[in-house]
């Protein structure tokens, strides 16, 4: 009859702070994440050993009990997609390409709240073992300043749904180059929004294969999976969880698109006039107003049937309802990885949505992260940033968060 051994297994939640009254000076704790559960004893090697959220595997080693956690974790809860750096660098150089981000703008980002960055990179640009390099070099510069990583391989013109061979060779090679890395700060997600239309079961056994392949190279380091269709929540609720209990699921949200993107998705549409778009729709007849200042017919009525659908504070938090549901039902925990809108939206509309979706997430207990320092949905940094670009104190108040520059 094998030993049972009963241990506490502690919450070292690699998502969420250790605690929930336990809040960042001068900020709100979050909710319990979604999908999580409670401390509890439990006995080793009868059952799970870990909780749903933790930030390691803590399975237990020949029947013995899970290992203890020599240090608290990183809380991640609020993040910045840095959107450029390694993605469509301004110079490929490799001095140039290492000091795209000052130490400064990293200082900056941590006392404003923000724990994690996720990390946009083209397989493209660190083909190279000197470019991977500096990849590695700059992760480790990022975590120096207390901030975790999310490594997120963002390919360009790849068709995965019948050549998924380079994706499992950037992570075959990129795997063991992180190894050395704190594997409490690093977080490999398997691919950015994939596509694979119609065919949630192809992507699926794609990403077990590429979650298996990260596992041979970063036993211990939380991943970051997702559903396909683009990662919405469509994909998202259309995926079977891995048997892993080291990962999160990612969604991203950028609903309604007409508004936060401007209807990117339709060429030749009055974007001047779509930025007039009110956020929250309180008065439909007053928000389908604003379609007369067009001339475009299309756009026009692009701007009337959005203001039919009412958008505002409820309607987003149903929408974030549905991905909680699934976390719920299976048990596991959620991360919106990317949300934003475009600052050519009339400042009110963008700040006000913004802050709902966050409030959003917050109160769900989903950990989130902007699209993006760098980019125009976020920030607007213009690349490369200066030495301490400034961070729109409005845009922070919107995110929760503020900082003195």
């Amino acid at each position: 009859m094998r030993r049972r051994v009963a241990v506490v297994v502690l919450v070292v939640a690699g998502l969420w702070p250790v605690g929930w009254a336990t809040a960042e000076k001068g900020r709100s704790a979050l909710a319990p994440p979604v999908g999580a559960r409670t401390p509890q004893t439990v006995i080793a090697g009868d059952g799970p050993t870990s909780t749903s959220c933790s930030n390691g595997p803590y399975k237990a080693v020949d029947g013995g009990a899970p290992p203890t956690m020599t240090r608290e974790p990183t809380p991640r809860t609020r993040g910045i997609n840095l959107t450029n750096w390694f993605r469509f660098p301004p110079s490929r150089d490799p001095d140039a390409l290492a000091g795209y981000l000052s130490d400064q703008a990293l200082v900056d980002l941590r006392a404003a709240g923000f724990d994690f960055v996720r990390l946009a990179v083209d397989p493209a640009v660190v083909s190279s073992p000197a470019e991977r390099a500096v990849l590695v070099s700059a992760i480790r510069r990022i975590q120096s300043h207390g901030l975790a990583v999310v490594v997120s391989p963002h390919p360009h013109d790849w068709h995965l749904e019948t050549t998924p061979g380079p994706l499992r060779a950037f992570w075959q090679i990129l795997g063991p180059a992180l190894r050395p890395l704190d594997q409490t700060r690093t977080i490999p997600e398997v691919l950015n929004e994939p596509v694979f239309p119609g065919d949630p079961a192809g992507w699926g056994a794609l990403q077990h294969r590429l979650l298996t392949d990260i596992r041979q190279a970063l036993p211990d380091a939380a991943v970051v999976l997702t559903g396909q269709d683009w990662g919405s929540i469509a994909g998202l609720l259309a995926l079977t969880p891995e048997d892993d209990r080291n990962v999160l699921y990612s969604f991203h949200l950028y609903d309604p698109v007409e508004l936060t993107s401007l209807a990117a998705y339709r060429p030749g549409l009055d974007r001047s006039a779509l930025a007039h778009l009110p956020f929250p729709v309180v008065d439909p007849s007053r928000c389908a107003a604003a379609a007369d200042m067009t001339s475009d017919a299309a756009t026009g009525d692009l701007m009337r049937y959005y203001c039919t659908l009412g958008w505002d504070a409820t309607r987003l938090g149903a929408t974030i309802d549905r991905a909680a549901a699934w976390a719920r039902l299976h048990g596991v925990c959620l991360l919106a990885g990317e949300f934003g809108a475009t600052a050519a939206l009339e400042r009110p509309a963008r700040l006000a949505w913004l802050k709902t979706v966050r409030d959003g997430l917050e109160n769900r207990g989903i950990g989130w992260a902007l699209w993006g320092y760098d980019d125009v949905m976020g920030f607007a940094i213009r690349p490369p940033p200066g030495l301490r670009p400034k961070l729109d104190p409005a845009v922070l108040s919107a995110l929760g968060l503020s900082v003195r520059m």
